[in-house]
């Protein structure tokens, strides 16, 4: 199972963990052992004793969420969905805009498994700063099917460049599929104006081809053949 250490949510096993709930865990930040011990018995029920709740911490480096997933992967194996992107933005994107501009960011993926996946199925954003990006539900993808996921983002106030990682959910909140990146650099204001102007200067500038300028040496009846002749050829000192 494709998990990261900040999922939100549970795979199988029918069981559906409140997502409220795991986010005020998260919000926590709490290291002391013995109360995330509590607060995956909390989650998972009277199903789970303390050495077996703590077991998972450690697999997991004491990450509530991700012990959480490993869990249901354990207890309840489910098979997941399958999502390949189409290409990849991490290593061919970067896109320049100025602050506080909306934009949209489009991924192209494909359902490369054997079974549709389930309607309820979603994308959200799992690490790095979401340019305003808001979950957004997706379509059910039948196998071998594209999809196109579209999503309205706004640059940050401050220039610099940032990474928005965004991942498709489970119903339930598991991960799945191949995870996609929006990143953007972010500059100064009238920055983008100033070098559009430089190109179109540039543009205008340039010219299809070299011509020279007449050569007062050269008899008018011969100007036609100038180019023909080189300052070394004309012979007319």
């Amino acid at each position: 199972m494709d998990v990261d250490n900040n999922a939100d949510g549970t795979g199988g096993g029918g069981i559906d963990i409140e997502q409220s709930l795991l986010q005020q865990f998260s919000c926590m930040g709490t290291t002391d052992r013995e109360e995330l011990v509590q607060q995956l018995q909390k989650v998972l029920g009277s199903q789970l004793n303390y050495s077996t709740a703590a077991f998972f911490l450690d697999m997991n480096n004491w990450n509530l969420q991700a012990a959480i997933c490993s869990y249901f992967d354990v207890e309840n194996p489910q098979k997941l969905p399958s999502m390949v992107l189409n290409s990849d933005p991490k290593a061919s994107e970067s896109e320049s805009i100025e602050p506080n501009n909306r934009f949209h960011k489009t991924w192209s993926i494909t359902n490369n498994g054997l079974e549709s996946w389930p309607t309820g199925c979603y994308i959200q954003c799992a690490d790095g700063d979401c340019l305003g990006g808001e979950r957004k539900l997706i379509s059910a993808l039948r196998p071998g099917e594209n999809g196109i996921i579209t999503l309205e983002m706004t640059s940050p106030s401050t220039p610099g460049v940032y990474q928005s990682k965004w991942r498709l959910c489970t119903p339930t909140g598991t991960y799945f599929g191949d995870p996609m990146w929006a990143i953007v650099t972010v500059v100064e204001e009238g920055t983008m104006a100033v070098t559009q102007q430089l190109l179109e200067l540039h543009e205008l500038g340039s010219t299809p081809g070299q011509i020279n300028p007449p050569n007062p040496f050269v008899p008018q009846s011969l100007q036609h053949l100038q180019g023909e002749f080189s300052p070394d050829d004309s012979n007319m000192c």
